[in-house]
């Protein structure tokens, strides 16, 4: 064990108590009457906290509350004494209290006393510190007492003693356990903090300090430890435990808690335990040796008996005396003591009978065999060098030396090769007798020669184990940990603190060996441990390499004992075909005869042996000889073999290679339709030899139809596909699908998008809409964007009826898509109108879209829509039409605006003449609103609403004109089918007073209208009053009731008639007389005549491209 000071700092007063954060991250401790934070990972001090005017003397993190949630008051206890500590039971059932009298109470969780235990020395022994064991792996709970009689102790929950009191020679002042229990720390007036095992036995010093130490805790989960004193110091360590053991062939001993010995048996998975009770510094083991090192004395056990499986060990000696050294090595009847370059070898007794000095540092020893008493020991030195010793000879034999440090070295079996693993990670193999450097690898750190194989070793490095025969490549595999031992097909890997056998089989090797046809060396390997497939192909191998003691060999291994086999096997190689198909018969094994027949292709020879005998000897004859026929491309004669033994599966192959459709057609049709797997075979070849005709009749046979759409849609028969998908409705989607993406990658994408909507691929839809209207802008085909747009509102709109969850996000991307569609089919005519010669719309048409443009556009301009190109046309329109203000104001606003170097010249004449005009605008041009008869400004703050009442203006969607109509709203109440009704009904209007009636809310006005019968009046009441001052600045909706929609004619109703989730919206034709037409698609709202006028250019309505013909959604 070794203490690793980390961090180190000074508070101005006592460290009286520690506590840890339950994560570990942070740790606060009493100084005084403050409580000081620190980062546990540096020591940093995170902050101090204030607030107590006396001495703080125990700080504590809460995991669990103070009270029970039912208790309002804390409970009260008298004591017979002072309390000095307290440590609770890892259940928290029961409180132990260490008294200054000496005394130590254990209460339950109410305060009544259970237990009370009395100690030898009464109150000149105070209670100082005591703890609960926190380990969960112990039956009962343990307490740890330590008081100034300067002893520690341990009770059970029951009040008994376990053990006898320890002396510390020193009073401690803390105690604590690890983690998990196994471990103590105990400090106090010795000025250190010292560490014991759970049952109090010392293993040594954390750190020293230079004052009392008052307390000490541990990390939780981990081997840090800090320590207070009363001079105010902190002090944080890091414990590291190091591997203690040793290994020899397949015995393994390791220390464990610090006091115990465990020897594990690699092969058999023994384990005995060998309790010292005392720290184990040193553990060596050879054959029935093995070595144990305590502080003050050394232990030689041996085995019970000369059994190679035996696990009982008994001490021999014991050597009463202190040792300091830095590696331990046991042999038959000495110790080996290596003291830095010293080496010492001691008798059992202790005597010292040798002694070698060396060098420089050793950094590797290893007993390497020998008879008792005359054992060799391999040395490797810090300066490369390699020494072999005898025990009983006192002088060292250099075998070799190299240029680098030895960090690692193993002998082979025979003593003849030495590995060795330098500080570069490189393994170095050696020649001991020429000294010469046979190879080398590289990322090694430990290395092992097979016990049982000359030439074979292993090391490790990397994260991977490497096996090297001879001078062969080397053989890697994963493996985590150090090679420690090779012994046949087993490898021990040593991997943190548990060593484990790793069996290996030895196939690679052997192969290797194989290769270079030495049969002999490829037995040894084989004998390591191979498979039975291995076993037999290196039979076979020996045979063909005509070394038949190996051959022989491998045959007795395995178990096989029959000559006649093995005397056929030889004749076979040898050439004597007859004889070694009668032998083989004679040994029972016919079809070995027939394997050597067909091998050779000697069919006829075959047939002669086989005679009439088993159908299925003849069918795997026939088999053969077809194989054979393909072999030597005759294929045709192969496919009629193979029908006739009924492989159709290997003629159908065949006739599909060569493209044979009309075999592969008349197989087809001669196979039962039970044989699926050959009939889709053939389908598939058929399918590759583009005759689909074909592939469709077999796939009907088989009765297949999801093939059969696949190949109808594969090989693009789009009638055939849809055909069966009217007859077979569950196949929609593999048709539809494949179809509009075939029509995407021809260009085809409006009909696209239809097939992906039809097959309910809404997202696909979407997608090529978006695509095809990203394209259309990056293109500036407006018009076309603009119908694209359209028909994303609809494809939203659709999936909000269909899909509740998205609705909302749906109806709000339709609003949206609807707008752009609007300002596209616009702008359409502006970018036309600024990039053609010639312009097919007339001024009043131009100058209405600009302003309809202006007026409508978003903060963020829609992508391809200049700003430029409509106040360049709003401004010569406006000059051309007698709106020389608006015209001024276009002009000042594109003087703020980048102007293309085409129009430049322009706008700067323009802005020139335009100062020589009048500073108004012609009435002429002036929009009304025909709701309250309002004249309102060519250039609206508002938009495209009325300035007085706020109404929307409705526009042309070919003039961009203010059309004479007034949205109008239903009474709460009134249904969109009711409302028809009434329309419809056209009776004569009863004489009535219709008031006006305004309600207002946070939210909204509405403007109401409130008949009375008994009124007289032959005015329309929906126009009764629409005129007047509105005064606010809201909107005030037209609400009418069913009196006044029964007042209407139906030939002045226009109705949007939206599909769900939508509400239809109604529209009253104040003109009469001036005809307007609907779309019954898009909604959009044309004058009569130019709507015809269109329909009859473009055969289809000029926003959504509805055929005239075609009805309405």
């Amino acid at each position: 064990m070794r203490a690793v000071l980390t961090w180190r700092d000074k508070a101005e007063h006592c460290i009286n108590d520690i506590a840890f954060k339950p994560d570990g991250t942070q740790l606060i401790l009493a100084a005084g009457n403050r409580l000081l934070v620190y980062d546990t990972s540096d020591g940093t001090l995170l902050q101090p906290l204030k607030g107590h005017k006396d001495t703080v003397y125990c700080v504590a993190y809460a995991k669990d509350g103070l009270w029970s949630p039912e208790q309002k008051s804390v409970s009260k206890h008298k004591s017979s004494s002072k309390i000095i500590c307290c440590s609770w039971t890892n259940d928290g059932q029961y409180l132990a209290l260490g008294m200054f009298n000496g005394i130590i109470s254990i209460r339950n969780k109410n305060g009544e006393e259970k237990v009370k235990i009395e100690r030898p020395g009464g109150s000149l022994s105070p209670i100082w510190s005591i703890c609960w064991n926190p380990s969960r792996e112990e039956r009962n709970d343990i307490l740890a007492v330590a008081d100034w009689g300067q002893k520690i102790s341990f009770y059970q929950l029951s009040g008994k003693q376990i053990g006898k009191d320890r002396a510390l020679n020193f009073d401690p002042c803390c105690i604590s356990y690890f983690t998990k229990g196994e471990y103590i720390l105990l400090g106090g007036s010795d000025k250190q903090v010292s560490l014991f095992t759970k049952d109090g036995v010392r293993l040594g010093t954390v750190g020293e300090q230079n004052s009392w130490v008052w307390t000490c805790q541990v990390k939780p989960d981990s081997n840090y430890v800090v320590v207070g004193c009363q001079d105010g110091t902190i002090s944080f360590y890091q414990l590291i435990f190091s591997t203690v053991h040793g290994l020899y062939k397949d015995r393994y001993a390791y220390r464990d808690s610090m006091t115990d010995v465990i020897v594990q048996h690699l092969i058999t998975e023994q384990k005995v335990r060998i309790k010292c009770k005392e720290l184990v510094k040193k553990i060596a083991i050879y054959r029935n040796r093995l070595a144990i090192q305590l502080p003050e004395k050394i232990l030689i056990y041996e085995l019970y008996s000369e059994d190679s499986s035996d696990m009982h060990y008994r001490v021999k000696e014991k050597i009463i005396k202190k040792f300091e050294c830095n590696l331990l090595v046991v042999c038959a009847n000495h110790i080996i003591l290596c003291q830095e370059k010293r080496l010492q070898c001691l008798s059992f007794s202790g005597v010292k009978e040798r002694e070698w000095q060396m060098e420089s540092l050793i950094r590797y020893i290893k007993v390497i065999g020998g008879p008792p008493g005359r054992e060799g020991l391999l040395v490797g030195l810090k300066n490369g060098q390699i020494l072999k010793i005898f025990v009983d000879n006192l002088f060292a034999i250099i075998l070799l030396k190299q240029a680098t440090a030895v960090r690692c070295l193993d002998m082979s079996a025979s003593r003849k090769k030495l590995a060795v693993v330098d500080e570069n990670d490189t393994c170095l193999v050696y020649d001991i007798d020429t000294k010469e450097l046979l190879f080398q690898e590289p990322n090694a750190n430990s290395v092992a020669w097979n016990t049982q194989c000359e030439d074979m070793l292993c090391f490790s490095g990397g994260g991977y184990l490497n096996i090297k025969a001879s001078t062969f490549p080397v053989h890697r595999q994963k493996l985590q940990g150090f090679v420690v031992g090779y012994n046949g097909s087993k490898i021990f890997c040593l991997h943190v603190f548990s060593i484990s056998a790793v069996e290996v089989p030895q196939s690679a090797p052997m192969y290797q060996y194989l290769d270079r046809k030495l049969f002999k060396e490829a037995y040894q390997i084989a004998c390591l441990g191979v498979t039975d497939t291995d076993w037999r192909e290196l039979a076979m191998e020996a045979l063909e390499g005509l070394d038949f003691e190996t051959a022989k060999k491998e045959r007795k291994k395995r178990g096989e004992t029959n000559n006649d086999l093995f005397l056929a096997d030889v004749f076979s190689y040898q050439g004597k075909f007859h004889e070694a198909a009668k032998l083989y018969k004679r040994s029972g094994h016919e079809n070995l005869a027939l394997e050597m027949y067909t091998d050779l292709c000697m069919f006829e020879y075959a047939k002669d042996f086989l005679g009439s005998g088993d159908p299925k000897e003849t069918k795997m004859l026939i088999t053969k000889q077809a194989d054979w026929a393909r072999n030597i491309k005759e294929p045709k004669a192969a496919v009629e073999m193979y029908i006739s033994a009924g492989e159709h599966v290997k003629a159908i192959e065949i006739c599909g290679d060569h493209g044979w459709v009309d075999m592969l057609i008349d197989i087809a049709r001669k196979l039962d339709k039970a044989e699926r797997e050959p009939l889709l075979l053939c389908a598939t070849y058929l399918k590759k030899l583009d005759s689909p005709g074909y592939a469709a009749e077999t796939y009907l046979k088989m009765g297949d139809l999801k093939s059969l759409v696949q190949l109808h849609v594969e090989t693009q028969r789009w009638d055939e596909a849809f055909a069966l998908g009217e007859k077979h409705p569950e196949f929609k989607d593999d048709i539809y699908v494949p179809y509009a993406q075939w029509l995407a990658e021809n260009d085809r994408f409006e009909e696209a998008q239809k097939a992906f909507h039809k097959a309910g691929r809404q997202r696909e839809a979407v997608q090529v809409l978006e695509q095809l209207t990203n394209n259309a802008v990056a293109e500036s085909r407006f018009n076309d964007a603009a119908y694209y747009y359209w028909m994303l509102s609809m494809q939203c709109l659709d999936i909000a009826q269909a899909d509740r969850a998205q609705k909302d996000m749906m109806l709000g991307k339709f609003h949206h898509f609807q707008r752009l569609a609007e300002l596209y089919h616009g702008y359409h005519a502006i970018h036309r109108h600024t990039e053609d010669p010639f312009s097919v719309h007339r001024p009043e048409t131009l100058f209405n879209i600009s302003r309809f443009l202006l007026h409508s556009l978003p903060k963020d301009t829609p992508l391809g829509i200049s700003k430029v190109k409509i106040l360049f046309t709003l401004a010569k329109q406006s000059k051309a039409l007698g709106a020389y203000r608006l015209a001024r104001h276009a002009y000042d606003k594109l003087r703020g605006l980048y102007i293309p170097a085409r129009f430049q010249k322009s706008i700067e004449l323009g802005t020139l003449t335009i100062r020589a005009k009048p500073f108004h605008d012609s009435e002429e041009l002036v929009p009304l609103c025909y709701r309250c008869s309002t004249n309102n400004p060519l250039l609206n703050n508002l938009g495209n609403v009325c300035i007085n009442c706020r109404q929307p203006f409705i526009f042309s969607a070919s003039s961009y004109d203010v059309l004479h109509l007034v949205e109008f709203y239903l009474e709460e109440g009134i249904t969109d089918e009711e409302a028809i009704s009434l329309i419809d009904l056209e009776v004569p209007r009863p004489k009535q007073d219709n008031r006006q009636q305004e309600i207002a809310n946070s939210s909204s006005q509405i403007l109401r209208l409130v008949e009375t019968k008994d009124s007289m009046g032959d005015e329309d009441p929906f126009t009764a009053k629409l005129s007047f001052e509105q005064g606010g600045s809201e909107f005030v909706p037209v609400v009418v009731s069913r009196l006044v929609l029964r007042s209407m004619s139906r030939r002045d109703v226009l109705v949007k008639r939206w599909p769900p989730p939508l509400r239809w919206q109604y529209f009253r034709s104040l003109l009469p007389d001036a005809s307007i037409t609907m779309c019954p698609s898009c909604f959009q709202m044309f004058h009569s005549e130019d709507y015809e006028l269109l329909v009859l250019q473009h055969g289809c309505c000029p926003y959504c491209r509805r055929c005239k013909d075609d009805p309405g959604p």
